[in-house]
């Protein structure tokens, strides 16, 4: 029975999107729709606007790097946005994707006009992948420092960061420094019972 109401959203979506929609896929009873960047904000307003749908709320979203997704050669944008969408009215949810045009500097509309619980996810997603969310009403770090350089999820930012954070009792506050961690390998150590299980 779910998966004959799953395949009625995609036909409710499929219809009330048209063009707008580049794929559809249902797998493991989730349904999981792609647009282009420049519909966003049409896509979003439609899925919350139609009566067949009532998507009223975002309940997450979040970035990704696909720039090695599943330890693979990945063809095609480096960056997307993956929003998380949940209809109280007709109780179903839906995962709509949208992909950043520019790899180097990617960028997507702000949704928070059409969801405003998108806000501090939205900032989330630009503090840790350097995704802009054009016409964010305030769009600034939320879970790194100020001054932090670069963006920590990206795939190619180095696991021990650029810079470290510390105290400095001389001069009585915090400072930055370059990172002075050696990066090591830990491998672990076998310890062996000569009669074990014997």
């Amino acid at each position: 029975m779910a998966s004959k109401k799953m395949e009625a959203l995609g036909s409710a979506v499929q219809q009330a999107l048209g063009d707008k929609l580049v794929q559809s896929t249902l797998a493991l009873e989730e349904l999981t729709i792609v647009c282009k960047a420049a519909d966003l904000i049409a896509v979003a307003t439609t899925l919350r606007d139609h009566a067949d749908l009532s998507f009223e709320q975002c309940i997450d979203l979040c970035g990704v790097d696909y720039s090695a997704y599943r330890d693979e050669v990945w063809d095609g944008p480096r960056f997307a946005v993956v929003y998380h969408l949940l209809s109280v009215k007709h109780n179903q949810r839906i995962r709509l994707r949208v992909f950043a045009e520019d790899d180097a500097f990617p960028v997507v509309a702000s949704v928070v006009g059409v969801w405003s619980g998108a806000n501090w996810f939205e900032r989330e997603a630009f503090d840790l992948f350097g995704i802009v969310f054009d016409g964010h009403p305030d769009l600034r770090r939320i879970l790194t420092d100020y001054g932090f350089v670069g963006h920590p999820f990206r795939k190619d930012f180095p696991l021990s960061g650029h810079v470290e954070m510390r105290y400095d009792p001389t001069q009585q506050r915090v400072i930055y420094q370059p990172v002075t961690i050696e990066p090591r390998e830990i491998t672990p150590r076998i310890i062996r019972e000569e009669n074990y299980g014997g």
